[in-house]
């Protein structure tokens, strides 16, 4: 009697030791697929950071991931989405952000090993050069241009690691154009952020940035006159 006792409190414990399976979402079918496409140029054998490429090394992280992709740290872009539109965005989509939360939620099943996909070629994490053949621009708050420019990239200069900061350009008509917001910044991570298309701006248009002290960022800009005229800093806010 006593020996059937114990072995049921075992039996117990060990079934309150796995999560209850409450999704269909697996990582054979879905899960796998995004780690491989999103995470694997750092996280696998012989990486930057330890590996995720199979169910037994991703499972234990689970929750763990789960915390660092809903505060975006990772991937890590750091470019905030919607606030300027950039080409080859590693931010997760909400989609995918759901997807990864409802996995972890529901239980983080495996599924059928069958559906995996095949192992994502290797590849590196690459910081993105800057333009060829650009000017490059380094402005700070306050900053307006003395000529028309088309900014095809940007990038954040003097920002102090953790720091967050939004950058917009304010046109002389009194449009606002988002160009960079970046959170939490990581200066293992900095990058060149290309837009998808380049960003027309007047002459006369200013940069501003929230908070202003910062730091500064360059805008490249196409092959053009181009120059920048440090103004005092402004009190008003744009944010």
């Amino acid at each position: 009697m006593l020996r059937g006792a114990v072995l049921i409190l075992v039996s117990l414990s060990a079934a309150e030791a796995h999560d209850i399976i409450t999704t269909k979402i697996t990582w054979s079918k879905e899960v796998s697929r995004l780690v491989y496409k999103r995470c694997a140029a750092c996280h696998r054998e012989g990486g930057s950071a330890f590996s995720l490429m199979t169910y037994e090394e991703a499972r234990p992280w689970a929750k763990a991931i789960k915390e660092e992709v809903l505060e975006r740290r990772m991937p890590p872009w750091e470019a905030v989405k919607g606030f300027g539109e950039f080409k080859d965005d590693r931010g997760l989509t909400g989609e995918e952000l759901e997807l990864f939360s409802d996995w972890v939620e529901g239980g983080a099943p495996e599924g059928e090993p069958k559906f995996l996909p095949a192992a994502p070629k290797e590849s590196k994490w690459l910081d993105a050069a800057s333009p060829a053949g650009a000017s490059e621009m380094p402005v700070s708050a306050g900053a307006k241009l003395d000529a028309p420019e088309r900014v095809v990239a940007v990038r954040v200069k003097d920002l102090k690691k953790g720091a967050s900061v939004q950058v917009i350009a304010e046109r002389p008509d009194g449009s606002v154009e988002p160009l960079l917001w970046i959170y939490q910044y990581n200066p293992g991570f900095a990058r060149t952020y290309y837009y998808k298309a380049a960003v027309s701006l007047p002459a006369g248009t200013e940069i501003e940035m929230s908070p202003g002290d910062a730091g500064s960022v360059t805008l490249f800009a196409s092959p053009s006159k181009s120059s920048a005229k440090k103004l005092p800093l402004k009190t008003r806010g744009v944010f």
